[in-house]
Order: C-alpha cells, then structure tokens, then sequence
C-alpha cells in the first residue's frame, strides 16, 4: 500500500480537495512568516513610518491570534466561546482607527488662501462701470 491509500482511508474522500487547497494555504503562510521572520523587527520597523509601523504590529497580532482560533478549531474548542474571539474584535477595532486616520492624511486638504480667492473672485462687486450697464435694457429684449 502506498502512503496516500494510507491518507485516504483515514478521511473522508469528500474532503479531499478541501485538505489539499488548506494544505497549500498552510504553505502559503510557512513561506511568509518565514519571509517576515528573516529581516529582524528592528531593522523593519527603522525603514517604515510610525503609521506602516502600527499597520504593521496590527497585522501580525491579527495574524497571531487568527492561527489560534485556528488552533483551537483544530483541537475540538469552540473558539467563539474563548476569549481569542474578544481579542480578534478588539484588533479590528483598532485596524479600523488606523484606517480611518490613513484615510485623512490621504484626504485633499483645503487651500484657505486659494479657496478665499476663489470666492472673492467669484462674488459680483458692483462698480461704476456695471452701474452704467446694467440701467440699458439688455440687448435681444423687445419691449411691447
């Protein structure tokens, strides 16, 4: 018998590509936490600023705690009932406020002085010449 009659027989052939496509998922995550693991925190965190820095602490801890859940799941434990579930919430409250002040410095800020102009421009000013004008009836108005 070879090793993956051995494999089959011990699950369901029903899930078969589900085990396959989570075993390459593991595989995925292997590569990047080894990716992630081989360029030492310190020297990460000097090449970003102090908003990539939050994203970045916020991914990982997220990341952490998902593999728990994970874990957990695997181990028969509901994690909805574990307090991993409160601290997942508490980790996407906060990615939520990182992303919220991501998107204000990304927002187009209001040039006062330009904006000034703009309507100082844009507001009639009545002046003598105007005055003159404006007492001729317009042209293309017939009077009856």
């Amino acid at each position: 018998m070879s090793e993956d009659d051995i494999n089959m027989e011990e699950y369901p052939t029903e899930i078969h590509d589900y085990l396959a496509a989570f075993e390459k998922s593991l595989g995925s995550v292997d590569e990047m936490l080894k990716t992630m693991m081989s360029v030492s925190r310190s020297e990460l965190v000097q090449k970003l600023e102090p908003l990539e820095q939050a994203k970045l602490d916020l991914v990982s801890v997220y990341t952490l705690n998902s593999m728990f859940w994970v874990y957990l799941a695997t181990q028969g434990i509901n994690p909805k009932e574990h307090p991993v579930k409160q601290e997942l919430e508490r980790i996407r409250t906060y990615m939520n406020k990182v992303k919220e002040i991501a998107d204000k410095k990304k927002a187009s800020k209001l040039d006062k002085g330009a904006a000034s102009r703009f309507v100082r421009n844009a507001l009639w000013e009545p002046n003598a010449e105007n005055e003159h004008t404006s007492k001729t009836p317009a042209k293309g108005k017939k009077r009856k």
